[in-house]
Order: C-alpha cells, then structure tokens, then sequence
C-alpha cells in the first residue's frame, strides 16, 4: 500500500522529541530508584495528549491512548520520583507508563515545533 493510501491516523510523538530534557531527567530519576525497566521503556513512550485540567501549577501529560477521568484499573502502580524541582509521578499499568504527573515545575519548552 503506498503511503498516499494509507488511511491510518499519524502515530503520536514520541514524549522524547517533544521534551527531551524531560525524558532524560525520567531516565536518570527512574534508574537512581531501581526502575531500570522503566527507565527503557520511558524512551518510548508517546505522547497523546496534555492532562486539560487547566491548573497552572500541572503540566502533566497522557502518554496511552485513554479516556481522561477513567480510573487506571487493575494492574495499576504509582511511581514516585524524588525530582530536583516539584513532582514527577508515574502511572504505571502492568508494565506500561500510561501517565506522567508533572506539577510545580518550570515551563517546559516543545522542542518539536521551530
């Protein structure tokens, strides 16, 4: 199939291109706690959208494909992270970071858009 029929919708951005800075302090966070899975498997993850609460101190970040509001379920872990500045927290699913609490931290600056 050529790629001018291809109806399928675009893949989101990987959260590593848009904020690299972030991923890498994720990455550094995740391995000091012992998560080194996580702290692979958060190189990957996509961002699918902004939390939308509209709180000025959250800039945290979806990073699966879900329906904002719904409980995580079962399966679900908290992570943690002892950040230099405000809080980062992970939702974790059964091995998958669905979620990126980002609250009372500087701007972050998309590296996506010029």
């Amino acid at each position: 199939m050529s790629a001018l029929n291809d109806t399928r919708p675009a893949e989101p951005p990987l959260v590593r291109e848009v904020y690299p800075e972030l991923v890498a302090e994720l990455v550094r966070l995740l391995e000091e706690e012992g998560e080194r899975d996580l702290s692979l498997i958060v190189r990957d993850v996509r961002l699918y959208g902004p939390c939308g609460c509209s709180d000025d101190f959250c800039q945290s970040i979806s990073t699966a494909d879900r329906r904002p509001g719904t409980p995580f379920g079962e399966g679900h872990r908290c992570v943690p992270l002892l950040a230099d500045t405000g809080m980062l927290n992970l939702d974790v699913v059964h091995g998958r970071i669905v979620y990126v609490e980002i609250l009372d931290r500087p701007a972050m600056i998309r590296r996506d858009i010029p």
